[in-house]
């Protein structure tokens, strides 16, 4: 009974900024369910689309690799999808609607859209249904603090502030890491359709210089934290069980 709720509540896990094929193969390892590759130059993070694909040439079948972009021209994200097989885009700038279905071939591909939630009490003020509806065509809203720069900045927002109910495949990012994922979980999986978390600094070797750089152990407390609010939750949950 157990096992199939739990199928029901999963919670999909993406590991983010990648640049060695160890720490690739150490997410792999963890059983996460994407790898998040940083195409944006600016970033301390960042692959070039080359690198990209060398990486995304070590995942198995039914891991997915994450191209982030932000403010991209959409010729040149079409051509990084085309060296990476199955690749999701993810949206991390301005990109409007139109320019989102643009660079994915009018939907062709999966993207997600992030939507940046000020720090604070001013994260009540940002309407995430009608940005859910507005970006209807995304596989997934992902929600991440707005910080200065593109990316959370390893910061969490109030996730009590979201809305109580948004239609909407929903991915939880900004400032995760094992000690407070599951709360994360726990408050924001009853809001929306279903919930994935985006992890990138919360699984980094600790000390300067080592943005981009995972931590195994990390990354394995990380998944084992997850895996305990998806067992809280069908503990918590009345999700009735398939019999198909």
């Amino acid at each position: 009974m157990n096992s199939d709720r739990l199928f029901a509540l999963r919670t999909r896990i993406k590991i983010c900024g990648l640049t060695r094929e160890a720490d690739v193969d150490a997410a792999v390892a963890a059983g996460a369910d994407a790898i998040g590759f940083v195409l944006y130059d600016k970033s301390p993070r960042y692959v070039s689309p080359q690198r990209a694909a060398e990486l995304a040439r070590r995942l198995p079948p039914f891991v997915t690799p994450v191209l982030l972009f932000v403010n991209e021209d959409a010729t040149k994200i079409i051509a990084a999808c085309e060296g990476i097989a199955g690749a999701t885009v993810q949206f991390h700038g301005e990109e409007t609607p139109a320019q989102c279905l643009n660079a994915t071939q009018q939907g062709a591909r999966p993207f997600l859209r992030a939507a940046r939630i000020p720090m604070g009490e001013a994260g009540a003020q940002f309407d995430l249904v009608k940005y859910a509806q507005d970006f209807s065509q995304a596989q997934a809203i992902l929600l991440d603090a707005h910080v200065d720069g593109y990316g959370g900045g390893g910061q969490t927002f109030n996730w009590s502030l979201l809305p109580p109910n948004v239609n909407a495949h929903l991915v939880l990012s900004g400032g995760l890491n094992a000690a407070n994922v599951t709360d994360g979980i726990l408050q924001v999986r009853p809001r929306c359709k279903t919930l994935a978390v985006d992890v990138s600094s919360g699984v980094e070797m600790s000390g300067p210089g080592n943005k981009g750089i995972k931590d195994p152990e990390k990354i394995n407390r990380f998944v084992a934290a997850v895996r305990a609010a998806d067992k809280q939750l069908v503990e918590m949950s009345h999700v009735p069980i398939s019999t198909t």
